[in-house]
């Protein structure tokens, strides 16, 4: 068990972040637990960069007197790896929508998808997906898009370091990305299927990398048995 006081200090947790979790999660189940095993009604918990439900990887979560340096932490750079379905799309740009539309890939060539990445590396500008936590007019985008909104949002400046392709088995194609807050890998994706002349959507993400912290430094093992356990998300 983590001293109270060590926490009040200040504790940096690296969680590496299941699937099908939100970061929300992560945090409610981490807060709940500190206050349960120290009979605290209130303590202050707070995640540094949003991972959406169908990614994985580094989750950095501060506490006590840390979440004042929340800010910093999110400011920092991400790495992220995963894999894009080439030749279909679906209206959250992954997984959590079904299939909606099919393109033609006979014309999409290995050098092509190569040739494709050089238009995104760079300052670009970027639309965040409707079923997204952006807000608009105090909504999250994801209530909109629920509501049957047809809102386009707009186009935002992100910045990308790297893109590069680790691996081709079509219709799948495996990448890395390196790039600054705010960036959309779910959006890079739907934006990649068109750049091919086709479509694209987001099948798997996993963030390995955000600012120093790297997700070989995951605390999940030893927070396991204090402040994460259980395999479902507790209540706050």
């Amino acid at each position: 068990m983590i001293p109270l006081e060590e926490l009040q200090k200040g504790k940096v947790f690296i969680i590496d972040k299941p699937l099908d979790w939100t970061s929300f999660d992560v945090v409610n189940k981490i807060r709940w637990n500190i206050r349960k095993t120290h009979g605290l009604r209130k303590f202050k918990v707070g995640h540094a960069g949003t991972l959406d439900p169908k990614a994985t990887g580094v989750l950095v979560i501060c506490v006590g007197k840390f979440t004042k340096r929340i800010s910093e932490f999110q400011n920092e750079d991400k790495t992220y790896t995963g894999t894009f379905k080439l030749g279909v799309t679906t209206e959250s740009y992954d997984t959590e929508q079904p299939e909606n539309e099919t393109f033609p890939t006979d014309h999409i060539t290995e050098d092509l998808i190569h040739q494709a990445t050089e238009q995104f590396v760079g300052d670009i500008l970027q639309t965040p997906p409707l079923h997204s936590a952006v807000k608009k007019d105090g909504k999250r985008l994801y209530e909109l898009a629920r509501s049957g909104s047809e809102y386009v949002p707009e186009k935002r400046p992100v910045h990308i370091s790297s893109f590069k392709i680790t691996k081709i088995e079509m219709p799948y194609v495996d990448f890395e990305v390196k790039c600054s807050k705010g960036t959309y890998i779910r959006s890079l994706a739907h934006d990649f299927g068109q750049a091919l002349n086709s479509g694209a959507y987001l099948t798997a993400l996993r963030r390995t990398q955000s600012g120093e912290f790297s997700v070989e430094q995951a605390d999940n093992g030893p927070l396991e048995k204090v402040y994460f356990e259980g395999s479902e998300p507790s209540a706050t």
